[in-house]
């Protein structure tokens, strides 16, 4: 149970008394939000019981907790889409029946209706309030704190560039997938998990979508050719004779890789091949 009510966060609380408008819930310090009636599912929430909710401000400011989630909370960054703008700002939809507000003053560029924006969940100190901002260069750390390579961790994909793609990873630290490490459909917004390749001296992260490691990435890539077989009712016209494109397109990996994992596959008496395809065994 929390000892204070976090905004932003998921919050444990206890059900303190029933209303009209729904169930206040309170903290440790006796603190209270209310958890309005369309969130309420009375056989699961009886009085004194303890409950996980979102806490966040309404449009007057007060708190008020919800069994919903957002698609960012407090400190984490997401891909929103706007769908308001105002002289003074934007609202973008982050999941929760009140848009997330951001302000002009925290707009790289001006935000246009319909499309999506990279921006992080932050909080006004004085009035308690939850804003996103694209301003996130601020936010980033580039003095990785125990982070080891070949650790995995979980990343934001934030914008292509000529080398790759830039991911936020863990929520703090700034990173790429190199072009040469895709073999995989990737885009702006998906969350990735990821594998440290090398952590640079500037303090920024080369990443991996696979297990560092040749045991670990072998093993993976089998996994993945054997998945792939049962879903085509284990058979499929492929070998390694097939032309590359074809490989990458039905399995996301590179040619070499595949005829090494084939190889593997043969040996452990997982596959057959056969003239027009390979078969699970």
């Amino acid at each position: 149970m929390n000892s204070t009510i976090e905004i932003g966060k998921i919050n444990q609380l206890r059900v303190h008394r029933d209303s009209e408008y729904g169930l206040y819930l309170i903290a440790e310090n006796f603190e209270e939000v209310l958890l309005p009636n369309a969130y309420v599912i009375e056989d699961e929430m009886p009085i004194d019981s303890i409950i996980e909710v979102f806490v966040y401000t309404d449009s007057e400011d007060r708190l008020v907790a919800s069994t919903r989630y957002p698609y960012a909370m407090l400190g984490e960054f997401g891909y929103f889409t706007v769908v308001d703008y105002k002289p003074y700002g934007a609202f973008v939809n982050w999941g929760l029946p009140k848009d997330l507000f951001v302000p002009l003053s925290q707009q790289k560029t001006y935000f246009e209706i319909g499309k999506k924006y990279i921006l992080r969940v932050s909080q006004d100190k004085e009035t308690g309030r939850l804003y996103g901002t694209q301003k996130i260069g601020k936010w980033l750390s580039y003095q990785p704190k125990n982070l080891n390579k070949y650790q995995k961790v979980d990343g934001l994909v934030i914008s292509k560039t000529p080398m790759g793609y830039k991911i936020i990873v863990n929520n703090l630290y700034e990173g790429m997938i190199f072009d040469s490490e895709i073999f995989e459909s990737i885009s702006i917004g998906d969350k990735k998990t990821l594998y440290i390749k090398n952590i640079r001296q500037d303090g920024k992260l080369d990443l991996s979508l696979n297990p560092i490691g040749k045991d670990l990435t072998a093993k993976k890539f089998e996994t993945k050719i054997l998945d792939i077989l049962k879903n085509h009712n284990g058979f499929l016209d492929i070998n390694s004779k097939s032309d590359a494109d074809k490989i990458q397109d039905i399995f996301g990996l590179s040619k070499k890789s595949f005829k090494r994992s084939i190889t593997s596959l043969l040996k452990q008496n997982k596959i057959e091949l056969h003239n027009n395809g390979i078969k699970i065994i």
